[in-house]
């Protein structure tokens, strides 16, 4: 509000919950402002401060004793220090790292800072001055992933990707006592006991061991239960149990001397658990997820007693209790740092038309007779959605290991392929959801393309090992391929119409045309693209390809000769992640890193629609409907928007154009085409923001505005009931 005063009635009053003190005796006093449809929430989240000026992944965090201080660490290679009431910088930043703080801890007495850094190294700073009082401390031969103090702040504990833990004088950078082996792969999390004669691990290697803090000898584990890489460890309060978080979903508290499980697993989704903590009086434990929520169990029974906790855009990899357990810090991969009111229950209060995927959209798609959408995402699930309507009708969908990548209907609409960063392909009932063939195994990365021949029968799939395999679509057997030429990862696969061909993008920068039957390269390597391949189509009448690039531009090609007889169609100012036909072939549709979607004339390479804004992340999936009335696409933001490429969008009145062009900027300001402020929108609002031609867009805070009464410019003075 600092920008302009006068929008503390004009855009923030609105958004306040209907149920809050400031709402209820304000609003009518100031009846000309804008109006919350939809989206409004009831009361006020659970997030109560945001640290949002970072512009960098936050990796670790740390709370002073006193719970006054934040101290965090992120990908830029600084740590700061921060007021934990006000969100203002007290300190730093602090450099002296040459890549990415992985890891940052306070010693008990506040006084210093330790760091450990993707540069191999471990510094002290002095938690005021930001200092380096000592270091770098170097031995670790790979990245350091977690450090430590002990109790009395004398020594620092550090893992590393090389394997090994290791114990340092704090004063002197010495090794005191280490490396300890024993971990068959990286070291991901350390922690000193209570009492600081222990130290317990967590590895990629699924284990999770404790150890004398003197002589390195294992006195408790290798503790085995979890099914993927240990993420997080941390001792309780008293000493007697430990909790780990992993890649598997699951928390586990464990009888720090036996190794029994006495607790868990604890599943509250299918995403990884990136960090864990214990409160200060052990009862509870609070855990950050990749799909950016946070939860807070009960040690005893697992029941979550607070939250899912939702805010952050991307995963969350630290999370803090304050010392007197009424507050919860998490820092993320989206660059911001949250304070969280521990003690409230629920923490979407507002209205939705369906939660939606809480991770990255990688994939939608059209049923063919355009009344659904399928939906694929990195939380490892598939949505199904009503595509008038937005409501989730099945789903999810859940099977694979890892994040779905692809996803695509078959030519009757009953059933839904996918594939996976797991390396398999599935086909699942659409009504039902339940897996009717698969998985599918064979190739050896990340499947990142699948499509169904035009008469059902078989899949294609085009992955990272750079090959292309074609299925028999029921039974799972390989019929043809794997088709090799590609010499880098193979991004995208599609079907000609008559099923005859295959058609292939790859980072190689070239695409290829493929013998649907023997494999055989029929025509390419095209070449003209600067750079990767993200994504291919055929025409609807077979004769053309489209693609789009990293290098920001869209071509068309002959399918037969491989002459580019179309582009490049230049605008979008990132990478084009996904382009496909219109149904009539007239029409393009690309979505791009720029966060835009774009709709071109095939012929005339000239953008007739959009740019459509919204997103807030990369637009990672788009498709026509089959009347070309509608586009679908998915994002990195987490939300699916359902756009009406025919009627177009403005919201007019006689003071304010709210368009598909409209952006929101860094501070949430929507402005004029002279950058005008024309109103504010809160952070939790942003990503669900309702635009002129959205049919609907999917997640918790989907929030539809009403201008018809909003005043703006020099006319705000008329807002006020007089």
């Amino acid at each position: 509000m600092a920008k302009s005063a006068p929008h503390v009635y004009l855009s923030s009053l609105p958004f306040a919950p209907t149920n809050s003190l400031i709402f209820m005796h304000y609003s009518s006093m100031f009846p000309r402002t804008l109006r919350v449809k939809s989206g409004r929430w009831s009361h006020w989240p659970s997030s109560e401060m945001v640290i949002s000026n970072l512009r960098s992944p936050v990796n670790s965090i740390a709370l002073s004793s006193d719970g006054q201080r934040i101290i965090s660490g992120s990908d830029d290679g600084t740590i700061r220090a921060w007021n934990a009431t006000t969100g203002e910088i007290v300190a730093g930043p602090f450099t002296g790292h040459s890549n990415p703080v992985m890891s940052v801890a306070l010693s008990p007495d506040d006084q210093h800072i330790v760091s450990g850094s993707y540069d191999r190294t471990i510094r002290l700073w002095n938690a005021t001055t930001g200092e380096t009082v000592a270091g770098p401390f170097t031995g670790h031969s790979e990245s350091v992933t977690s450090v430590g103090f002990s109790p009395d702040s004398q020594h620092i504990i550090s893992g590393s990707d090389d394997g090994t833990i290791r114990v340092w004088n704090a004063t002197t950078g010495e090794t005191v006592a280490g490396p300890f082996g024993r971990h068959s792969d990286w070291v991901t999390s350390v922690a000193f006991s209570p009492d600081g004669q222990h130290i317990v691990s967590g590895s990629s290697d699924r284990k999770i061991r404790v150890r004398n803090a003197t002589t390195g000898e294992t006195v408790a584990g290798p503790f085995g239960g979890h099914s993927k890489p240990v993420d997080s460890v941390a001792f309780s309060p008293d000493g007697q149990h430990i909790v780990s978080g992993s890649d598997d979903g699951t928390i586990r508290v464990w009888n720090a001397t036996t190794g029994e499980t006495v607790a868990g697993p604890f599943s509250g989704h299918s995403n990884w658990v990136g960090s864990v903590a214990f409160s200060l009086d052990g009862l509870h434990i609070v855990s950050g997820f990749g799909d950016g929520t946070i939860h807070v169990w009960n040690v005893t029974t697992g029941e979550t007693v607070a939250g899912p906790f939702s805010g952050h855009s991307d995963l969350v990899r630290s999370v803090a209790f304050s010392p007197d357990g009424q507050h919860i810090v998490s820092g993320s991969d989206d660059g911001t740092i949250r304070v969280w009111n521990a003690m409230t229950r629920e923490t979407v209060a507002g209205p939705s038309t369906s939660s939606g995927h809480p991770h990255w959209v990688g994939s939608v798609a059209f049923s063919p007779d355009g009344q659904y959408i399928v939906s694929g995402s990195f939380d490892r699930t598939i949505l199904l959605w009503n595509a008038m309507t937005g409501e989730t009708v099945s789903g999810p969908f859940t099977g694979h290991s890892d994040s779905v990548r692809s996803v695509a209907f078959s030519p009757d609409g009953q059933h839904i392929v996918s594939g996976s960063s797991d390396q398999t392909i599935r086909v699942w009932d659409a009504t039902t959801g339940k897996t009717v063939a698969g998985p599918f195994s064979g190739h050896s990365i990340s499947v990142r393309s699948v499509a169904f021949s035009p008469d059902g029968q078989h899949i294609v799939s085009g992955s990272e090992d750079r090959t292309i395999r074609l299925w028999n679509a029921m039974t799972g057997e390989t019929v043809a391929g794997p088709f090799s030429g590609h010499s880098d990862l193979v991004t995208s696969v599609a079907f000609s119409p008559d099923g005859q061909h295959i058609v292939s993008g790859s980072d190689d920068g070239t695409i290829r045309l493929w013998d649907a039957t023997t494999g055989e390269t029929v025509a390419g390597p095209f070449r003209g693209h600067s750079n990767w391949v993200l994504s291919v189509a055929f025409s609807p009448d077979g004769q053309y390809i489209v693609s789009g690039s990293y290098d920001r531009t869209i071509r068309v090609w002959n399918a037969t000769t491989g002459e580019n007889v179309a582009g490049p169609f230049s605008g979008h100012s990132g990478w084009v992640r996904s382009v496909a036909f219109s149904p009539d072939g007239q029409h393009i549709v690309s979505g791009s890193d720029d966060q835009t979607i774009r709709v071109w004339n095939t012929t005339t390479r000239e953008t007739v629609a959009g740019p459509f804004s919204g997103h807030l992340g990369w637009v990672m999936s788009v498709a026509f409907s089959s009347d070309g009335q509608h586009i679908v696409s998915g994002s990195s933001d987490r939300t699916i928007r359902l756009w009406n490429t025919v009627t177009g969008g403005t919201e007019a009145t006689g003071q304010v154009d709210f368009t598909d062009q409209s952006k929101i900027n860094e501070e949430g300001w929507i402005c004029g085409i002279n950058d005008e402020l024309l109103m504010w929108i809160p952070p939790l609002h942003r990503a669900g923001l309702h635009r002129p031609s959205n049919i609907w867009v999917s997640g918790e805070h989907e929030t539809r505005l009403d201008l018809s009464t909003f005043v703006h410019g020099r006319s705000w003075g008329t807002c006020i009931n007089s």
